[in-house]
Formats: C-alpha cells, sequence, structure tokens
C-alpha cells in the first residue's frame, strides 16, 4: 500500500544557475530521465522548487510504499547533495545544500492529479 510521504531542501544556489534545476535533478533522480516515455513513473511525485534571493527552497512530496520509502529518499538526497545539474539546454547549474530530510506532507493536493 502506497503512503504519501515529502521531503524538504534549502539550497545557496550559486550566481547564474536555475532556480529550478535542483528539481530538475529530483525528477532525473526517480524516473531516469525528464519525460517517463511511455511507462509510468515508478513513485509518482511533485517537487515545488521557490528561490528567495540565492537560497532556495525544494520540496518533494511522493507516493511510495513504506519498504520504499528510504530508496526514495537517498535518490532525493543524492540528487540535492550532488549540488550540479545540466539541463536539457545544456545549462549547468550548482548550488550548495544547506539542510534537507523528511517533512511531514500535510494535506497535499499535488499527488492526487498525477
Amino acid at each position: 500500500m502506497e503512503t504519501t510521504f515529502a521531503h524538504a531542501a534549502t539550497l545557496w544556489l550559486e550566481p547564474g544557475s536555475d532556480f529550478r534545476a535542483p528539481g530538475g535533478a529530483v525528477t532525473v533522480a526517480l524516473c531516469g530521465s525528464w519525460s517517463h516515455g511511455d511507462r509510468p513513473c515508478v513513485w509518482p511525485h511533485h517537487t515545488v522548487v521557490e528561490q528567495d534571493g540565492a537560497q532556495v527552497m525544494v520540496r518533494t512530496v511522493f507516493r511510495a510504499g513504506p519498504e520504499d520509502e528510504a530508496e526514495v529518499r537517498r535518490l532525493i538526497e543524492h540528487a540535492l547533495r550532488d549540488g550540479r545539474f545540466v539541463g536539457p539546454g545544456g545549462w549547468e547549474s550548482r548550488w550548495v545544500t544547506r539542510a534537507s530530510g523528511p517533512v511531514d506532507p500535510g494535506d497535499d493536493q499535488a499527488l492526487r492529479t498525477h
């Protein structure tokens, strides 16, 4: 049975970086690519990225079985702690992860549409 979980991080973005890049890194980590093609997402998720100057807040809400929660969090952590992502146009963005970890998913409506 799937459960809804959430993971949040605070990052410092390097100048010239795209604030959306950490969200792209999470998507690629969980899905393997920007698009799923013909296959459904293994772990349905929704990532919101908000920027306040050089600080970026990333929140990913995902559905997974309790047995997969640790693996999904590991993939998210790795994507964020890597601190680098090259977008589809070849533009490289860099950041430093200041804090990252589990948070309460609350009553997130985002996954109800996926």
